[in-house]
């Protein structure tokens, strides 16, 4: 690797003319692992001095968020983690206070959070952080401060001060020697712009800079703690195609698996199925007996990094996805010495096996695996995890009935997406008449895409076919999406209710914006009459096909009745 995330670190802090520094301040850079997953981060609090502990309060906005974001999913967004961290440590502050008149810990919250090649900057409160790039100093934060004048002047913002916290989050691209400078009000209020840049200029060790900025602060008068801290991107993560090729491809591919052959300890049972892109087997550990599923790439992408690295994240997403509606991916108990992964086996079948097994099935039994998919879907989504590729043929049936959510080789995983890469990360598909129509166009997908393929599924569950027939493909675009009809279900199974069919054309329109905003909703009205659905104008031959059809026969018949007569007559 050509570099690794490193940065170097000036600090300085003083309480001023005040009896106690009720300012806290720290920087903290973890191990590789974290280093790629979390970033480094860095943290500017001040205590507001009217509440009962200031000092409390900033020394628990630091200490509590080094403690917790380090601690969140490594598949999450730096956004989605310090979100979920400061609304924690708002409401536990806020309801420390024993007075709601007056709020016992308060203070504001600035922080710097670099992960691979971005800086990502939160604000609360008016502790400021700036950014100095050739010889140009840019203030990133705004102050959330009201003031009525000169001498009145209030914060608008900070944590622990109201049970609702509002957050100013911005991103922005970090560059190599860029100074990232954090202060508090009693050095920003007492220093010019002019004057930092002025002490930025040129080299020196950062904690003498530090301390010159502070002492220029208690020099031009400060009426306040002053604190100073300033970061340095000495190094940011670069590899070479070369380099992430090497990593990647440190384990070499299997050779062609046959029964009775056994690889690393594990003795292969049978080839379950195979497909251009990998396979799957059976599997027996020789040391527990245990039947598992092994999965190795294809030989006709052992040159691919995108492929290989697709393949790691398959088993990486799969380790962190427990829940009994998924299908468990194993830890290794022993040393590999080629490249697969390890799953649980179910003697099972799939929801394509049980579709064609179950033309007219009941809608309770349909309800009630569309409900067990969801919650394996609520825990992918829970992790800042898209499926992608929802399909009957990658879900399972337990003999005790339970549904397994299987297959993450399209798993798009937004904390791994924020990390730089030279590897080209293609956006995949999905599966054709299953895949949401506004990744078809180009679009990243949200949450609704996936419930756009649940829905697909449940229709076909219930009818045996697709609502869109075979009109959306990868050739479409939006002019072509915006023309295509929803086919009725009633079209295909009479005997399902107005109502629940209208739930499934809401989950399934080409347009995400017009879909349902939870899985929830969606399940309810699945379960539940809903009257917006049974006043819907409809033609009658979407309404009740089969009455029309009726009706169409008996004046055929009377035709040929009276045709008959007049033939006679």
């Amino acid at each position: 690797m050509t570099g690794k995330l490193t940065v170097s670190i000036g600090q300085s802090s003083d309480k001023g003319i005040k009896p106690q520094n009720e300012d806290s301040y720290g920087v903290l850079s973890p191990d590789d692992k974290l280093l790629d997953s979390k970033g480094i981060a860095a943290i500017v609090a001040d205590g507001m001095g009217s509440c009962a502990y200031p000092r409390e309060a900033s020394e628990y906005c630091v200490k509590g968020f080094f403690s917790d974001y380090y601690s969140t999913a490594d598949s999450w967004t730096v956004k989605t983690s310090a979100a979920k961290v400061l609304t924690a440590l708002n409401s536990w502050l806020y309801g420390k206070s024993s007075n709601d008149q007056v709020r016992a810990y308060v203070s504001t919250f600035s922080a710097l959070i670099i992960k691979s090649t971005t800086a990502h900057i939160f604000q609360i409160g008016d502790s400021r952080i700036y950014r100095f790039r050739d010889g140009m100093l840019e203030q990133l934060t705004q102050d959330h401060r009201v003031w009525f004048s000169q001498e009145k002047n209030y914060l608008s913002r900070a944590i622990g001060i109201d049970l609702h916290l509002d957050i100013d989050y911005k991103t922005l691209e970090a560059e190599v020697d860029d100074l990232f400078i954090m202060t508090t009000d009693g050095v920003h209020d007492y220093v010019s712009d002019q004057q930092l840049k002025n002490l930025l200029t040129g080299t020196g060790d950062l904690d003498v800079i530090a301390d010159k900025i502070v002492m220029m602060a208690l020099e031009q008068q400060s009426h306040d703690n002053v604190t100073c801290q300033i970061i340095r991107v000495d190094k940011l993560p670069s590899q070479t195609a070369s380099e992430v090729y090497r990593e990647l491809a440190k384990l070499p591919f299997p050779p062609e698996l046959e029964p009775g052959m056994e690889l690393d300890g594990y003795r292969i049972l049978r080839e379950i199925s195979a497909s251009p892109t990998s396979q799957l087997y059976l599997v027996e550990d020789r040391a527990s007996g245990q039947h598992m599923v092994m999965k190795t790439p294809s030989v006709n992408y052992d040159d691919d990094p995108s492929y290989i690295e697709r393949f790691h994240l398959e088993e990486w997403a799969g380790k962190r996805l427990r829940h009994k509606n998924i299908l468990a991916t194993y830890e290794q108990t022993r040393p590999r010495n080629f490249l697969y992964f390890l799953m649980e086996y179910i003697d099972g079948q799939t929801l394509a096996q049980w579709i064609q097994q179950n033309p007219t099935p009941d809608i309770k039994i349909v309800t009630g695996i569309i409900e067990q998919l969801i919650q394996g879907i609520r825990a992918i989504h829970r992790m800042e995890m898209l499926h992608r590729d929802l399909k009957p043929d990658n879900i399972i049936l337990t003999p005790d009935g339970i549904v397994k959510i299987i297959d993450f080789g399209s798993i798009k995983i937004a904390g791994i997406q924020e990390i730089s890469t030279p590897v080209e990360r293609l956006e995949l598909l999905g599966t054709r008449n299953y895949t949401a129509p506004e990744y078809l166009i180009g679009m990243a997908g949200s949450n609704k895409s996936d419930l756009f393929s649940l829905g697909i599924i449940c229709y076909q569950m219930l009818t045996g076919k697709l609502p869109y027939g075979d009109r959306l493909n990868r050739n479409s675009n939006w002019r072509s999406i915006s023309k295509i009809r929803y086919i009725s279900a009633l079209n295909y199974n009479p005997m399902i209710p107005l109502w629940l069919d209208g739930a499934i054309e809401k989950a399934v329109r080409c347009d995400a914006r017009m879909r349902y905003e939870t899985f929830s909703e969606f399940f309810h009205d699945l379960t539940h009459p809903n009257n917006s659905f049974m006043k819907q104008n409809l033609p009658l031959i979407e309404k009740n096909p089969l009455v029309v059809w009726q009706l169409i026969a008996a004046i055929l018949a009377i035709g040929n009745v009276i045709l008959a007569y007049l033939l006679l007559n």
